[in-house]
C-alpha cells in the first residue's frame, strides 16, 4: 500500500458535484480516501477562461502502482465526461492529478511525480498544505509549507467550502 496525494479540479458545469463524484470514484476504484482538504476556488492558471476552478487535495491509500493509478484516474475523468484536447490548458469538468506518490519520483514522458509544476501553483499548494504541511518534497527537499510560503504564483485562491468527510 502507498499513500498518494492527488489534486482534483474543474471549472465546467456543477463544479462541486464533479469533485464529489470524483472522490466517490476514487474510493470505489482506486483505494481508500483518507483525508480531504477544504474546497478552494481559484483563478484559472495558464488560460484566460473567466470561470474559476474548484480544487481539492485528496489523500488516498492505494494498492495501485503509480502507472495503474494514472490509468485509473484517466478512466475516471473520462467516465465523468472529461475530453482531452492536445495543446495547452482548457476548461474541463474534472482533472485528477497525481501530485505525490509516497516519497517516489517518476520521470517519464507519460508521467512525472512529484508533479513538476506543484511548487509554482498556489491552487495546488494551499489545499495540500492543509493535509501535509511538513511533508518534504522528494526532489526540492523543502516542506509543502515552505513551498507554499515561497510560491511565486499570485493568482487568487479562496476558500469555497470547508473540509468535508470522505464518502464511505
Amino acid at each position: 500500500m502507498e499513500t498518494a496525494y492527488l489534486m482534483l479540479g474543474g471549472n465546467m458545469g456543477d463544479r462541486a458535484a464533479y469533485l464529489r463524484q470524483g472522490i466517490a470514484l476514487l474510493g470505489s476504484s482506486a483505494g481508500k480516501v483518507l483525508r480531504l482538504s477544504a474546497v478552494y476556488e481559484s483563478e484559472p492558471w495558464g488560460m484566460s477562461d473567466p470561470v474559476w476552478f474548484l480544487n481539492q487535495a485528496v489523500e488516498l491509500q492505494t494498492a495501485l502502482g503509480v502507472f495503474d493509478l494514472l490509468d485509473a484516474l484517466q478512466d475516471m475523468e473520462h467516465s465523468l465526461g472529461r475530453t482531452r484536447v492536445a495543446g495547452g490548458y482548457r476548461a474541463r469538468v474534472i482533472d485528477m492529478d497525481i501530485v505525490l506518490y509516497g516519497s517516489s519520483t517518476v520521470n517519464t514522458p507519460r508521467l512525472t511525480v512529484p508533479h513538476p509544476l506543484m511548487a509554482q501553483r498556489m491552487f495546488v499548494l494551499q489545499p495540500l498544505s492543509e493535509l501535509i504541511p511538513n511533508m518534504v518534497h522528494p526532489v526540492l527537499k523543502l516542506t509543502v509549507g515552505e513551498l507554499t510560503a515561497r510560491c511565486p504564483d499570485r493568482l487568487r485562491v479562496r476558500l469555497f467550502a470547508k473540509n468535508t468527510r470522505p464518502e464511505r
